[in-house]
This record gives structure tokens, C-alpha cells and sequence, in this order.
């Protein structure tokens, strides 16, 4: 399966010229045979991966070019963070012209951050269809305790061997169902967030994600079977979604309120660290968003909802949440300025009927918990470790971690 990358390149009815700096993607049994010829102009090639995406991959990959130098982490705790990468960056040759990420989505984190560093370039290898983040612009990075976004580079050639990716455990794949499925609330926080401010907003980008969403839906059932097909469908799906997010520079068509939750449990403020992917947190947030979300849609329906004047950060709830010190004020920085302060109350009421419409749009919690069940993936708080009791805090905590407009956001706006 080959990517048309010409179709989403160039002028584009939101205004915008889109950018695809990827210069071609394989979805494909046999794909990681390509790496000789992709890279022959280079001369220092490296592999990164840990020891079980070796396994999978990485040996292979460094047989394929020649006995390269590979960096081998140990795969338990590792994560994308300034230790990591300060590992890499000692074990590295000087003199590496270019890096090949054999893993899933920290190894590829890792990665990307280290060749924007090096200002070199590199090849994605995914062990797994886990995550949507593989032709990724940035990195997702744990950064001395702060979720952080950082400049990074996507890969210049995606080589998604099936005959790789469609034997990782079925709890990754899962996970990368997961991840699909929480742009759902992705989107609408897009589409409420563009009504309300008049944000930009890409219909096309839109209708890529929702062409993922369906392509991931149809293919649950056969994922669960072995069906390899089924498998690249899902990959398809996952590229797709991380194209989108190039076409716009970021992350705002696959990232909502959803993967704030997400990154908040992550940053282990409120609740112990957790032994869970990112797709499987992301699937936790993005049902207790469904469930929250439907009950905003309610009290819009039955007219109970009032609009608030904004009371401005709340300070005392941070400083308590997230503790003194340097994580403070980075909760601080991130939200100067603050996205609720030029939110008109009298255009937020008047716009409620369309966040209606919008909500109405988003699938009910049972059809998302049929196709999630079907690859037996997680979707409640104490799957992944945490307590039952938590959701509350975290609805309000987790809106503090990005500066990013949400309806999770707009709600400290309404009383229901």
C-alpha cells in the first residue's frame, strides 16, 4: 500500500498551502527491505530501538546496512525524556549522517528530537501500529517532569513492514486503536473551539480524520483474527492521522481534551505513575470525555446550562495539583496568555446551539465500546491503575496542561 502524498500537498480551500515534508511512505509486507537503496547516499547510518523493537526490527535493519551502529535501550521504563536522549546522544557516533527509529512511539520520539538536534535525518521502522504519531513534526517528550511538545523532524521515508508490525502483542495494537479513536473528540474540540474564536480550521484535515475513524472501525474484527490486511488498514489509518497533523504544523486535528487527560496522568501529579501505553490512557480520557461532553449536551438540550464570567487561572488549585517549583510556574507559562480570557460570554451562549450540533455528531459510548472490545482494549480509570474517583480532578486539572481551547476548557466557563 503506497501513500499518495500528492493528493494532500499544496493549495487548499482553508487558505492554507499544505506542507508534506515525508517523501514517501510503504505499507507493505517485505517493506524494510528498501532501507539499503533509501539510504545509500548516506555513509553513518544508526538504529535506535530497545531490546525487544531489536528484535523485531532492528537487527534486521542493521544486517540490511551493513552492520550499522545501533543504540539498544532496556525497554523497561523507558520513556521519551531528557535522560533518554542524553543516553543516545553519548552512545552516538560523531559522526552518524542519519538515524533509523525501529519501535513504536517513544523510540520514535527519541528519535525525531535527536535528529532535529543533529540536524541530520531519518527513517521510521514501526514495530507496531500503536500510535499515530510516526510522521510526527514534533516530539512528545516528558521533560524533567513537564509534558512538553518540542520542535522535532518527521521521517523522510516510512518503511511500515505488515510482516513486522502484525506480529507485535495484540495489547499495542490496541493501544493504536485507541489512539484513533480519540480523535473523535479531537475534532469536535477543533470544530467548537473554530465557532467560538474562529479559529482556524481545515475541512479537508477534518475529513482525513474521519476517514481514519472509519477505516479503523471496519477493521477491529479482523485485527482481532490476524488478518493482515486488516493490519495495514490500521497503519494506513494511523499514518493518515499524523499527516494531518503535518498539513496544519501541529497537533490540534488529532490531539483534544482527550490526550490532555492522557498527558496529565502521565505527569503523575495526581495519581501514582502508570504501567500504561499512551493509546491506552488516551482511550480512559477519551470515554471520560464522551461521558462528561454528553452531559454538557444534555444541559444544553434541557436549556440548564449558564454561561460564567471567567474568573482567571485558578492558581491555588494548581499550586496544590501540580505542587512548587518549576512545574508551577511551567503550568504557568504555558497558559500566559490565558486562551479563556478574550472568550466572549454573550458569543459562547450564542454559539451553544452549534456546540449542540457538533456533540450530536460524536459516537455513542456503546458503538466505541463494541469495536475497542473486539482487539480487548482498555477504556476505564482502573484498567490503567488508576482510582475510580479521580475523573473529577482530572477534568479540572487536565485543561491546565496544554494552552490549547477545548470544550474541557470552556466548561470552567459553565454551570450545569
Amino acid at each position: 500500500m503506497l501513500v499518495d502524498l500528492n493528493e494532500l500537498k499544496g493549495e487548499c480551500s482553508c487558505g492554507k498551502k499544505h506542507e508534506i515534508s515525508v517523501k514517501g511512505i510503504f505499507i507493505e509486507d517485505g517493506a524494510i527491505q528498501k532501507l539499503p537503496l533509501l539510504l545509500s547516499d548516506f555513509k553513518r547510518p544508526a538504529v535506535i530501538c530497545d531490546e525487544n523493537t531489536y528484535a523485531a526490527a532492528g537487527k534486521t535493519a542493521c544486517h540490511l546496512l551493513g552492520g550499522c551502529f545501533s543504540v539498544v535501550f532496556p525497554p523497561e521504563n523507558l520513556h521519551a525524556d531528557e535522560k533518554a536522549v542524553e543516553k543516545a546522544e553519548k552512545m552516538l557516533p560523531e559522526d552518524t549522517d542519519v538515524l533509523v527509529a525501529a519501535g513504536s512511539g517513544t523510540i520514535h520520539d527519541i528519535t525525531r528530537y535527536l535528529a532535529a538536534q543533529k540536524g541530520i535525518s531519518f527513517v521510521s521502522v514501526p514495530t507496531a501500529a500503536s500510535v499515530d504519531g510516526f510522521v510526527s513534526t514534533v516530539a512528545a517528550m516528558t521533560w524533567h517532569g513537564f509534558k512538553k511538545t518540542l520542535p522535532a523532524v518527521a521521517p523522510e521515508y516510512v518503511l511500515a513492514d505488515s510482516g513486522i508490525f502484525s506480529n507485535a502483542p495484540m495489547r499495542l495494537t490496541a493501544a493504536g486503536v485507541c489512539d484513533l479513536l480519540g480523535k473523535y473528540t479531537a475534532i469536535a474540540d477543533w470544530k467548537i473551539s473554530a465557532a467560538v474564536t474562529g479559529e482556524y480550521i481545515c475541512e479537508k484535515v477534518c475529513s482525513m480524520e474521519e476517514t481514519a475513524l472509519s477505516e479503523v472501525s471496519k477493521c477491529a474484527a479482523g485485527l482481532a483474527a490476524g488478518d493482515k490486511t486488516a493490519y495495514e488498514k490500521l497503519m494506513y489509518a494511523l499514518i493518515l492521522s499524523g499527516l494531518a497533523m503535518q498539513m496544519v504544523g501541529n497537533s490540534r486535528p488529532a490531539s483534544g481534551a482527550e490526550h490532555h487527560l492522557s498527558h496529565l496522568w502521565e505527569m503523575a501529579v495526581i495519581n501514582p505513575p502508570l504501567n500504561a501505553y499512551h493509546g491506552e490512557k488516551v482511550s480512559v480520557g477519551l470515554f471520560a470525555c464522551l461521558e462528561f461532553y454528553g452531559k454538557i449536551n444534555h444541559a444544553i438540550k434541557d436549556r440548564a446550562l449558564l454561561i460564567k464570567p471567567y474568573a482567571g487561572l485558578d492558581r491555588e488549585f494548581i499550586r496544590k495539583c501540580f505542587g512548587e517549583g518549576s512545574l508551577y510556574d511551567d503550568i504557568i507559562k504555558e497558559n500566559t496568555p490565558d486562551s479563556l480570557e478574550k472568550i466572549s460570554p454573550d458569543i459562547l451562549t450564542e454559539k451553544l446551539g452549534e456546540i449542540e450540533k457538533i456533540l450530536d455528531g460524536l459516537p455513542k459510548i456503546s458503538e466505541l465500546q463494541n469495536i475497542i472490545k473486539d482487539v480487548n482494549a482498555v477504556f476505564l480509570p482502573e484498567h490503567i491503575g488508576l482510582c475510580e474517583n479521580i475523573m473529577e480532578k482530572s477534568i479540572k486539572a487536565a485543561p491546565y496542561v496544554r494552552n490549547r481551547l477545548t470544550l474541557m476548557k470552556l466548561s470552567k466557563l459553565m454551570e450545569f
